[in-house]
């Protein structure tokens, strides 16, 4: 509770706030759960594409974190599917040696990438960021 007194308003605001992870790697999962977690958002995690597109609350979630490479469905096809939905939150790909055609589509999507290894705070600024903006 000190923390949230202490807290730039900015975050505070972000706090409760529902992420959506998409990551086939259920450590990967459980990693970023925990870490997202401990910065006050609601995590909910998916292992794939199409157990995400069979949420009933996607309408809930203030952004997406999508693993780019993943069997059956990648990470930009996946978009893509949603945005034909007419569903509009804000999305982060992330993967490790993005390929520049990859990176050009994301870029034109409007999504931004994340490399992986997901080391230091580069995710979670990005998630600040399209919440703030979404």
């Amino acid at each position: 509770m000190l923390a949230n007194l202490m807290a730039p308003e900015s975050e505070i605001a972000l706090q409760g706030l529902v992420l959506a992870i998409v990551d086939d790697d259920a450590a990967v999962c459980s990693s970023l759960k925990f870490s997202l977690e401990l910065e006050g958002f609601t995590v909910r995690t998916y292992r794939s594409g199409a157990e995400l597109l069979a949420a009933n609350d996607l309408g809930a979630v203030n952004c997406l974190v999508i693993d780019q490479r993943m069997p059956a469905m990648s990470g930009m096809e996946l978009i893509a599917k949603l945005r034909a939905r007419e569903v509009r939150t804000p999305a982060i790909l992330i993967i490790s040696q993005p390929a520049a055609a990859l990176s050009a589509r994301a870029t034109l999507a409007g999504v931004p990438i994340v490399e992986k290894p997901l080391l230091g705070n580069a995710l979670l600024e990005r998630i600040r960021e399209a919440c703030r903006a979404g």
